[in-house]
């Protein structure tokens, strides 16, 4: 069996930043990840797909962007490279997946691939995306449609020829639907809820209209339903060299079909909701609140003005069902979030929907941490910008938990 004072299980961006501020303190630590730093980075995204936040926000405890284009947004070699960088002088071991977490008396047990290993603090950090969510009414497909999720999705030309169905419409859903389009398939986007932004407004970027009006630093405590706040869907962004903005309009202007809500599957026939009104004036709220809070330090700054993006004009009746093979439909992308799948944590730390109760990452288990979730702390916690403020405050956390034990760091 191996031993340490500290065990961080994923070497992403959460699992590193950690590392970073563990061995700040002098802690002695472990990294296990299951495959490769940013694993997922390497082998879950898409081939075209650039980070929604601008270079310059690339900032880790002790790492930060150190190219020239600060304003653009990396590929995902270029973040598997920033990360790799990152990651040189931290104790990671990698190919161990870990297969349980045990309780023991001396802290906490890991029976991993590689063997045995324990630690009296460990911390979760497999991360806000961890399993596609896949909806139930996928078993009702036939099974000639071919089903794929983003984290599967490499690029249009590895899918079968036919049109696609592309179910959501958050950052995922929204890209994967306009580059379908431009490969020449006809594409039907059913939107649910989704949070509508401008890449751009008024002169800057606005991620960093955001984080200059302490927006995406906004504390959990300071939210009135938090609960909500962390199941928001992500933001309807692209991330490109020319800083153009997508949305519903975008993509009704180049010919891709906008639908409701996907109510389910029967007979081979996709049911859709009439709610599309309804879910893009909640997106058009959503986004004049914003603007209007931010606007007051683009005026205090004397930012040049500029209208706000207009609301989007009434989409046309909305099918409330769709032949899926007489419109030669062969493919539906789930484009629907992610879950945490903890089957391996045996520790009784879970509520009744699955996931880790904390108080800003600390469990109710004594030396029992978790980081890189939506809103740990603060709304920005799962951005790569903003995981560092968590994991220098956590590391605090499990210093302190070790000098419990009588376990002082180096």
């Amino acid at each position: 069996m191996r031993t340490t004072d500290a065990i961080v299980i994923g070497a992403g961006q959460a699992g590193l930043a950690m590392s970073h501020c563990l061995a700040a303190r002098g802690i002695d630590h472990l990294v296990l990840e299951r495959g490769r730093v940013a694993e997922r980075w390497r082998s879950e995204r898409w081939d075209s797909l650039r980070l929604l936040t601008p270079n310059w926000m690339s900032r880790l405890p002790g790492w930060s962007y150190r190219g020239d284009d600060h304003d653009g947004f990396m590929t995902m070699s270029e973040v598997v490279a920033y990360l790799e960088g990152y990651a040189a002088r931290a104790p990671v071991v990698t190919g161990v997946a870990v297969h349980a977490l045990h309780r023991a008396p001396a802290g906490y047990r890991l029976e991993t691939s590689a063997g045995t290993f324990a630690a009296p603090a460990v911390v979760i950090a497999t991360g806000q995306c961890d399993v596609p969510h896949i909806p139930a009414m996928a078993a009702e497909l036939p099974r000639a449609i071919h089903q794929v999720t983003p984290s599967g999705y490499r690029n249009p030309f590895l899918l079968p020829d036919g049109g696609v169905l592309v179910v959501g419409a958050s950052a995922s859903g929204v890209q994967i639907a306009e580059e379908i389009h431009w490969s020449g398939r006809p594409v039907t986007l059913a939107v649910g809820r989704h949070t509508r932004l401008p890449r751009r407004w008024r002169g800057r970027d606005i991620l960093d209209w955001m984080d200059r009006a302490g927006v995406l630093t906004e504390p959990a405590e300071q939210v009135r339903d938090l609960s909500a706040a962390r199941t928001q869907p992500s933001l309807q962004l692209v991330g490109r060299p020319h800083h153009a903005s997508l949305d519903l309009g975008t993509l009704r202007a180049i010919g891709v079909r906008i639908a409701g809500r996907l109510a389910g599957i029967a007979g081979g026939r996709a049911l859709l909701r009439d709610d599309l009104a309804e879910t893009t004036a909640g997106a058009q709220r959503t986004l004049d609140r914003l603007l209007d809070r931010i606007g007051a330090l683009a005026d205090a700054e004397g930012a040049p003005d500029e209208a706000p993006p207009p609301t989007l004009a009434p989409f046309a009746r909305t099918p409330s069902a769709i032949d899926l093979a007489a419109e030669g439909i062969r493919t539906v992308v789930w484009a629907t979030g992610f879950r945490r799948d903890y089957a391996w944590l045996r520790v009784p730390v879970l509520d009744a929907s699955g996931e880790i109760r904390h108080a800003g990452g600390v469990t109710p288990a004594p030396g029992l941490f978790v980081i890189g979730l939506r809103f740990l702390r603060r709304r920005n916690s799962n951005f790569l910008d903003g995981v560092g403020a968590d994991a220098e405050a956590l590391a605090g956390e499990v210093l302190a938990h070790l000098a419990t034990k009588g376990r002082a760091a180096a």
